[in-house]
């Protein structure tokens, strides 16, 4: 059974840190297609652990803070990256883009799921899931 992080995560039941990270998504009991996130108070949907790579399917540059919980983050609103990932044989999420210079992102790149703390709430990090670009990926 998947565990959810409802401590540290930004949302509950959202993502997995162990014994492995992965974005924890919903199947349908009766059709079995997949979403993300796992839909709350549905009994048509199980726990689904998603793949933790994939393939970078498209991207753009947020140049504007965003406007509502639960993105807000600690200090003064930098750019960043925000992309669709393709997960393989699951969906396409939409993820922040971290570890890699705007000029380097191109379709295609591979990606591999990470954490970042997005802001800091009574002392704790808060965390958010990302993507960045798979270990060897060309740049």
């Amino acid at each position: 059974m998947l565990q959810p992080v409802t401590d540290r995560s930004i949302s509950d039941g959202l993502l997995e840190l162990t014994p492995k990270l992965r974005l924890i998504g919903g199947r349908d009991r009766a059709t079995g297609r997949i979403v993300f996130p796992l839909p709350a108070n549905s009994d048509s949907f199980e726990p689904y652990g998603l793949p933790d790579a994939g393939l970078l399917w498209s991207y753009t540059v947020q140049r504007f803070a965003p406007k509502s919980p639960p993105y807000l983050a600690d200090g003064p609103f930098e750019p960043f990256a925000v992309g669709y990932v393709e997960l393989a044989g699951a969906l396409i999420v939409e993820s922040r883009l971290v570890e890699v210079p705007f000029q380097e992102l191109r379709i295609g790149l591979p990606m591999e799921l990470t954490t970042f703390a997005l802001r800091t709430d009574a002392g704790d990090a808060v965390l958010m899931y990302a993507f960045k670009p798979s270990a060897g990926s060309p740049p």
